[in-house]
């Protein structure tokens, strides 16, 4: 069988969905034996002409078929042309020798495009992602016989039929009956704010937080002067030479300038830095 793409038609459902429906009915149904000589000629000799035959007999299928999902709020039209997508996609991949007709194999590929097509707009955020979600998604809203919140005994039941666990059939009702909300913006008239991002706290600090640490730090600072004025000056070089410039020394560079051992200048050290924080704590 050629691996070349089937053309599309030469015609497609846009805004004038009625016209698109009465050039699709125009197109014959095949019989069962007209179906399979095409079915061979493209799946055998790579006829696109036959494939193109195909698709435009079977796109009222397509059309039957997205009328089932008026409900989930999208375009009839885009619908159909998902559909089609699937259609076309069969139809390169139907094998005549296995002794079925286009119509029953291709409903898998055209619900297959027309469901992906609704989980990815039906909401800005997506709904279903595993396999149980999406079986549920495209099931509960049919399951359900009212519009109330289903009981323990109908969640039960529902899981059970769709062979899924309680839990989940919970959380997709939950989703099913939520609406999507702008993150930022505002929907009441009077401009009052309801979006999520309105009742976040904020990130920058509270302005009596900055008034306290600012006043720490000045306090801080100036005990710390205070402190390092209290010590001798061979301490203050020291720590100065140590901690307080960008190009730092060594204790066995600091002995050889005092002529010290470098254990002495740990210890000049240590104690400078010990009165200093009594000096800063006290």
């Amino acid at each position: 069988m050629t691996s070349s793409l089937i053309a599309l038609p030469s015609f497609a459902p846009g805004r004038d969905l009625d016209a698109y429906m009465r050039n699709v009915s125009q197109f014959p149904i095949l019989t069962k034996d007209e179906e399979k000589a095409l079915a061979e000629r493209f799946y055998h000799d790579g006829d696109l002409e036959a494939a193109r035959e195909l698709v435009l007999c079977h796109l009222r299928f397509v059309m039957h078929l997205a009328r089932t999902y008026q409900g989930y709020g999208l375009a009839q039209a885009d619908l159909i042309q998902e559909g089609n997508v699937g259609l076309m996609k069969a139809v390169k991949r139907f094998d005549p020798n296995v002794g079925v007709r286009l119509v029953s194999f291709a409903v898998h590929w055209i619900k297959a495009e027309m469901h992906e097509y609704i989980l990815r707009n039906w909401r800005i955020v997506k709904v279903a992602t595993t396999k149980a979600q999406r079986k549920l998604f495209f099931n509960l809203r049919g399951a359900k016989k009212k519009l109330a919140w289903l009981t323990q005994a109908e969640t039960q039941a529902i899981a059970k039929d769709l062979g899924v666990p309680v839990a989940e059939v919970t959380r997709m009702e939950g989703r099913l009956t939520s609406s999507d909300m702008a993150f930022d913006g505002y929907d009441g008239d009077d401009d009052q704010p309801s979006a999520p991002v309105h009742y976040l706290p904020s990130q920058a600090s509270d302005p009596a937080d900055l008034v306290a640490d600012a006043d720490q730090f000045a306090n801080d600072s100036s005990k710390l002067s205070a402190a390092v004025g209290q010590l001798d000056e061979r301490s203050r070089d020291i720590l100065q030479q140590r901690w307080l410039t960008d190009d730092k020394v060594t204790l066995h560079e600091l002995a050889a300038q005092y002529g010290i051992s470098a254990e002495r200048i740990r210890q000049l050290e240590k104690n400078a830095m010990k009165k200093i924080r009594v000096a800063i704590e006290a």
